[in-house]
């Protein structure tokens, strides 16, 4: 059914699906259901095509409400309306099925291929894993919500007393509207009359921390195994995964592990998720890189079971646990349906009643940004520096050891060209000294495996780790800068000093949820780097320790000449 709407930021259309729209034109759009965050309707020259569906607000017809005119509510928004379903008539076939394609599959026909997009914005009607919003109730049997009624906030549109408000960012693709933060900062939230799960944040020696998961486990992942089905005609790689509190493996391909880091990147926006191994189009069943991926998750694994509140997340739970093909079916979309993402998440959280300065925090945010800059740029320079060394152990360490040793050979055999003077003893000697650097090469070639792999594989999940840091820092810079807007016009008077403090509480939020990341990572790092540094050393005085040996029974062939 179409509405009518009024355009509240100003959009350029970039391609032949979308139109432009200019700020308060009028608009007709044809579903006020969105998909994946886009509307389709009318500007008011005749254009027909797509636009962002928190660009607009939906113009709601008279109700029975003490309004006097009109409800505007923003497009793709649940508004007063909890019966909320998407209507799949008026939707096309290819958008039908970004919604429903995977909720019958067998959970072994995943797409390999497959990557899940996300839209966090609170505004958009898009919800988990790009599926429609559905009724606003648990899928838990035990826990029921109930979404408290609309309250507009007093800075809002509607709100003439003030004549001002804080602004919204103007860029709506932007990590910091996307992910909800803007939204839970500024009120724009509606509460949850109860919440299923809890995060708490305490306060320790070095600063705010996640409260550690009461019942702590490993998990290892083994044993990959080559796998076909439909006659051979498709084939995957399955590894056994068996954490440590249930002792019962499981089965899992690397597309369930995709599926599981997307649920974790919609959900918890201010945690670091560790990056999975990278995806591979030709040689995925080759040994090395069979060998490399299995060691990769190994460490993801070890990063998310290590971690206070990703261990604690029911979806990575249910990865863990779920053997049958319907319960995982079920789980899945409970996943996928879960609210509690975006801004709602962050009603999750329990924080201290320790006052903090904001300027305090802001400091101590900013000196962190330094710090994982110049780390990222040294762990990018030893990463270079480790591939580099295993080029050269793998081609010219070894080619210039096997030219030594054929070098050697050579006197050798120019040494029993003339028998009379030949000694049989020293051409032995001379001849096994040139095998033995030919071997040396060969363990140089080998060496890498042992040390260099596995460094180059930490390095590659830190890089993974530091590289999400600038976005959820920039959720804290716009948090920052929501409080000093609204302090700023609350001394101006032109908002009461409550809602000021009120934006200022819920950035407290999101400053100790940040707090407790860094915390958790320089705990990591440390314990990390360490084992890293340690492991490395180890392997290289082995392996220098072998080679002495070689060198050491060498060198005892000419004592008996």
């Amino acid at each position: 059914m179409s509405v009518k709407a009024k355009a509240i930021y100003t959009f350029q259309s970039e391609n032949k699906e979308e139109i432009s729209i200019q700020e308060n034109e009028e608009l007709l759009i044809f579903d006020e259901n969105s998909v994946d965050g886009w509307l389709q309707g009318e500007n008011s020259r005749g254009e027909r095509g797509l636009f962002p569906a928190s660009y607009v607000e939906i113009i709601r017809p008279r109700s029975n409400s003490n309004l006097t005119d009109c409800s505007i509510s923003p497009a793709g928004s649940l508004g007063n309306d909890s019966s909320y379903f998407p209507s799949t008539p008026n939707t096309p076939l290819h958008m039908q099925q970004s919604y429903y394609d995977d909720d019958d599959d067998d959970w072994d026909d995943w797409d390999d291929s497959s990557t899940v997009v996300e839209d966090d914005d609170h505004r958009k009607s898009a919800g988990a894993n790009g599926h429609a919003h559905q009724s606003p109730h648990s899928n838990n049997p035990n826990v029921h919500y109930r979404a408290k009624p609309y309250m507009e906030r007093q800075d809002s549109i509607s709100s003439s007393r003030k004549g001002s408000m804080v602004g919204r960012n103007l860029n709506r693709f932007s990590s910091f509207v996307r992910s909800g933060v803007e939204a839970f900062v500024l009120g724009d939230v509606p509460m949850m009359a109860k919440i299923a799960e809890s995060y708490t944040i305490e306060m320790g020696p070095k600063g705010p921390q996640w409260k550690e998961n009461p019942q702590p486990f490993s998990c290892s992942i083994e044993d990959p195994t080559k796998q076909t089905k439909f006659k051979g005609i498709k084939t995957y790689i399955s590894y056994r995964v068996t954490p440590s509190h249930t002792g019962r493996p499981v089965y899992r391909r690397y597309k369930h592990f995709d599926w599981l880091y997307n649920r974790l990147l919609h959900k918890f926006t201010v945690i670091s998720v560790p990056h999975l191994p990278e995806k591979q189009a030709t040689g995925r069943f080759e040994e090395d890189f069979i060998e490399k991926r299995k060691r990769r998750l190994i460490l993801w694994m070890n990063h998310m079971t290590s971690h206070p509140v990703l261990s604690q997340y029911e979806g990575f739970e249910h990865f863990l646990m779920c053997a049958d093909d319907k319960q995982w079916k079920l789980g899945k979309r409970r996943a996928e349906k879960d609210e509690m993402v975006g801004a709602h998440f962050m009603l999750t959280f329990q924080i201290p009643n320790e006052h903090q300065d904001l300027q305090d925090v802001e400091e101590r945010v900013d000196s962190f940004k330094s710090f994982t800059k110049k780390m990222d740029d040294s762990v990018m320079q030893l990463t270079h520096v480790a591939s580099e060394l295993v080029r050269k152990h793998l081609g010219g360490f070894r080619k210039e050891f096997q030219r030594l040793g054929n070098a050697f050979q050579s006197i050798s055999q120019a040494f029993m060209l003339e028998p009379p003077h030949c000694s049989d003893a020293l051409n032995n000697a001379i001849s096994h000294t040139g095998r033995t650097y030919e071997n040396i090469g060969e363990m140089f070639a080998e060496q890498p495996k042992y040390d260099l792999f596995h460094m180059l594989d930490k390095l590659s999940l830190y890089q993974g780790l530091l590289a999400n840091f600038p976005d959820i820092i920039h959720l804290q810079k716009g948090a920052f800068a929501k409080v000093k807007e609204s302090q700023r016009m609350s001394d101006e008077g032109k908002m009461d000093q409550d809602e000021a403090d009120g934006i200022r509480k819920r950035c407290r939020t999101v400053g100790f949820a940040l707090q407790a990341e860094m915390t958790h990572f320089h705990r990591r790092r440390e314990v990390d780097f360490k084992d890293m540094m340690q492991a490395y050393l180890s392997e290289q005085i082995a392996f220098y320790q072998r080679v002495v040996q070689q060198l050491e029974r060498t060198l005892r062939m000419y004592d008996s000449l």
